[in-house]
């Protein structure tokens, strides 16, 4: 039996039924039999992909990507994810639409929707904004849907908001699977989630508050450092509470990063912004306040250069599990010395660690390509086995 079948009965044993045709907001909107399910179903399409079999699964069909924010990663692996399955991609660039001439956000959704079966939406600048025009753009389909506006009901990927960034971290999560070698490995790991000086301001919250919303819902110790003031939300640091309670797992918060590194075999050093300051510079914007926004951000990178000893450096790495922890970082990482003077991890580590975090990178196209996978085909199972036992191949030679 192939890794696929194996992967397809097991995804057999889960309760996914109330996945197809949902959306992708937050991770701890899913339920564990959902979550594992996205783990399973990526590793069967990497499987296949492996193997040279075909996993289109869309012989027409668009995934539109709006990214409201710059990327890199993501744009790729959004893209890498719907050809994957078969789709196009048609990315909206908001400059060259009629946005700008007062189109409303359920025209837009609704005109860009005609033959689209995933919408990608990154907006994760804005506290309360992000996820609000996630939401706003999705119920507009759905109205479509409902109204016989569009033949079809497309579902969305978050692909990253003010909250969360679940692709993101499951990508990371399934990298941290393999690496210890199953789930079942995971149960007492201690995971240093801290903050990292950078040299910029204003990076989004929703890569820590992802990781300490998904990453204890599997028996992990989840460490969250920073220095005083720089808060994530409280509502998704009382999730993370919640899940202690029901998995087994432990959530602390401590003002010293060599309390986080000290033992730990996960190290996750990523710079963000306060939600304090990210609260402050939305205010700001929408009062178009341009002199109050060059005020804040210099005011913030003071205050960031005010811990600049907060590094993941050679010595911080030494504190952890045998000098060996595995380094997780969503990149593009501020690196001393190569891409700034001062930033958030040394060059040294970086270079040591490049290999696994281009591996860590790669789960990603196919967590996005799962979501999809199980928010669009009907009988995933079914589907899974027919790739599987098809003649199909990705390329021939």
């Amino acid at each position: 039996m192939s890794k696929t079948a194996e992967l397809a009965e097991h995804l057999r044993q889960l309760d996914i039924k109330n996945m197809y045709r949902e959306d992708f907001y937050w991770t701890w909107d899913k339920t564990d039999d959902e979550i594992e399910a996205i783990f399973t179903v990526a590793d069967a399409l990497r499987d296949l992909r492996e193997r040279n079999k075909s996993t289109r699964v869309f012989d027409s069909g668009l995934g539109i990507s709006i990214f409201r924010d710059n990327s890199t990663r993501t744009r790729f692996s959004f893209a890498s994810a719907c050809n994957l399955l078969g789709l196009e991609v048609q990315d909206l660039d908001e400059k060259k639409s009629q946005i700008a001439h007062g189109e409303t956000v359920r025209e837009t959704a609704n005109m860009v929707s005609f033959m689209a079966d995933v919408i990608g939406i990154r907006d994760d600048m804005f506290i309360g904004e992000g996820h609000k025009y996630q939401k706003t753009f999705m119920d507009a389909t759905k109205e479509g849907f409902r109204d016989g506006i569009l033949e079809q009901q497309p579902t969305l990927v978050n692909l990253q908001c003010d909250v969360d960034h679940p692709t993101q971290c499951m990508a990371d999560l399934l990298h941290v699977i393999h690496h210890f070698g199953g789930v079942e490995n995971l149960k007492g790991k201690k995971v240093a989630m801290t903050w990292a000086y950078s040299p910029s301001y204003g990076k989004p919250l929703s890569v820590p508050q992802g990781v300490i919303g998904l990453f204890t819902r599997f028996g992990m110790d989840v460490t969250l450092a920073h220095p005083e003031g720089y808060d994530v939300m409280p509502e998704v640091e009382e999730i993370a509470r919640q899940n202690c309670e029901k998995y087994g797992s432990r959530f602390t918060k401590t003002n010293d990063m060599k309390e986080a590194f000290t033992d730990a075999d996960i190290v996750y050093p990523k710079s963000w912004a306060s939600f304090a300051a990210m609260e402050e510079r939305t205010k700001l914007y929408a009062a178009g306040d341009k002199e109050g926004i060059d005020e804040l951000e210099q005011r913030l990178l003071a205050e960031n250069a005010q811990h600049k000893d907060w590094t993941c450096s050679e010595d911080m790495m030494k504190l952890t599990k045998d000098g060996k922890a595995l380094y997780l970082h969503c990149l593009p990482a501020d690196i001393s010395g190569v891409s700034c003077e001062e930033g958030e991890v040394d060059g040294s580590v970086f270079d040591r660690y490049l290999v696994p975090l281009y591996k860590q990178a790669s789960f990603k196209p196919y967590i996005i390509a799962a979501m999809i996978f199980l928010a669009q085909i009907k009988d995933p199972v079914d589907a899974l086995l027919k790739l599987d036992g098809g003649e199909e191949k990705r390329k021939t030679f």
